[in-house]
């Protein structure tokens, strides 16, 4: 087959959606298949104006350059929201010679303006504003409605989004299917759980939805207790005094930020910590909670859509509610105190994410392909459910 990819980001292997699209890219050309990824700087030649339309120019110009290119593709591959100009000029125009339109949605914005909506309401959201929310309400969460409606087949990376999908939009469920993200091999490492004290470790952007006010008090509350604790925010492309302003003046000394750090250098800094620590509000699938299980770390983050997929509290991780600082200490406490309890979850965590490769995931993408491919707008299509 010759796949298109197209995804309204960056080409950038550290970041998250973007990682997920090259790998995915590199599996699916690994069984064969000729695949083409456009990221933002592939369609748009300048930055869009005003900004907070990019998206939707990104679908528009996808949009066109598909409808002109046709012939070149077999399965156009669009992520959410960024699929919604395609999908309408398909459903419209009914031309039989486009590539069928396969949506994929790493998680829903509708989670995604419930939890926000709860931290506005505490002061804890950045830009949830009642504007910001009419604005969301009329333009992003529009996006994203018009993509899933007007896709041929669909792949969620969570079974939250994806029973979202299937119950308000009412979409086929054989259309539609929970496809987990997935961890590189070089993730797969030997752990020394013996560490005295443990080193935590946060990895992500430096986000309201991110739990990382929850995170700075968590660890202020355990710094005093444990003064010996050490804390390293990775991959937070902020600047270091933006990061420390978080966290209480008296343990600032034991937070260490590295805005970025290069995708090859993630598995050694997996390996210098002991405990993850994620207590984000809402994700799809987070790449960087996969790539901590499978260096056997313990993991530690919130019963929330994404995480909850594949950490089974006690047994490969712990999971705590949402939006709980004081649940998040007392966690991160009892971990630190507990070498034992360290080894059992990490070494489960590791043998979790054996079932999560992007091998896996890239099969179970393929046969969503052949299936649009084979049945176009109709009805029909293969069950693809996970191995996880």
């Amino acid at each position: 087959m010759r796949v298109l990819i197209a995804i309204g980001v960056h080409r950038q292997e550290e970041a998250g959606a973007a990682g997920v699209v090259l790998n995915q890219a590199r599996e699916l050309e690994a069984r064969g298949h000729i695949v083409e990824c456009w990221f933002i700087e592939d369609v748009l030649e300048r930055p869009a104006r005003p900004e907070r339309f990019e998206s939707l120019v990104f679908a528009f110009r996808a949009a066109r350059r598909i409808s002109r290119e046709r012939t070149r593709f077999d399965i156009a591959n669009i992520h959410a929201p960024w699929g919604c100009a395609y999908g309408i000029w398909r459903k419209l125009l009914r031309a039989k010679d486009a590539p069928p339109y396969v949506m994929t949605m790493q998680g829903s914005e509708e989670q995604y303006a419930e939890a926000m909506r709860e931290e506005h309401r505490k002061g804890r959201a950045w830009n949830f504003g009642w504007r910001n929310k009419i604005w969301h309400r009329l333009y992003h969460q529009t996006m994203y409605n018009i993509s899933i409606r007007t896709a041929d087949y669909g792949v969620v990376a969570n079974r939250e989004g994806t029973e979202y999908v299937l119950r308000k939009h009412r979409r086929d469920p054989e259309r539609f299917s929970f496809i987990p993200n997935g961890v590189e091999e070089r993730f797969f490492t030997a752990r020394d759980y013996g560490a005295t004290p443990p080193r935590l470790l946060y990895v992500g952007s430096w986000l309201d939805r991110k739990g990382v006010y929850y995170l700075a008090e968590a660890f202020g509350i355990l710094a005093r207790k444990m003064p010996s604790a050490e804390l390293t925010v990775a991959g937070c492309m902020r600047a270091e005094e933006q990061v420390k302003s978080f966290f209480a003046p008296g343990c600032r000394s034991q937070v260490r930020v590295l805005p970025f750090v290069k995708r090859e250098e993630m598995p050694a800094v997996y390996a210098a910590h002991d405990i993850f620590v994620f207590p984000s509000l809402v994700e799809g699938m987070p790449l960087t909670l996969l790539e901590a299980m499978a260096s056997a770390m313990p993991v530690l983050t919130t019963a929330a859509c994404g995480m909850a997929d594949v950490v089974q509290d006690g047994f490969n991780g712990i999971l705590i509610p949402p939006a709980d600082a004081a649940a998040l200490e007392s966690a991160s406490l009892r971990l630190c105190h507990d070498v034992n309890l360290r080894r059992r979850l990490g070494q489960a965590a590791q043998g979790t994410m054996r079932r999560y490769t992007w091998q896996s995931s890239a099969s179970k993408l393929e046969r969503v392909f052949v299936s649009a491919l084979q049945n176009g707008n109709s009805r029909g299509g293969v069950e693809c459910s996970p191995s996880g």
